[in-house]
């Protein structure tokens, strides 16, 4: 694998998980729970 497929996977990987996170974030709020960050410190709290 050429450096340049390698840096494409790398960064198509991190943008899936990235969208992905952001897809439970959304649907956690929009069922009405707060939202909470890894280190269980809600949004409210800030």
């Amino acid at each position: 694998m050429t450096a340049v497929r390698a840096a494409l996977l790398s960064f198509l990987m991190l943008s899936a998980l990235a969208v992905g996170g952001f897809g439970i974030y959304a649907a956690d709020a929009a069922a009405g729970h707060q939202a909470v960050d890894g280190y269980g410190i809600t949004a409210s709290a800030r």
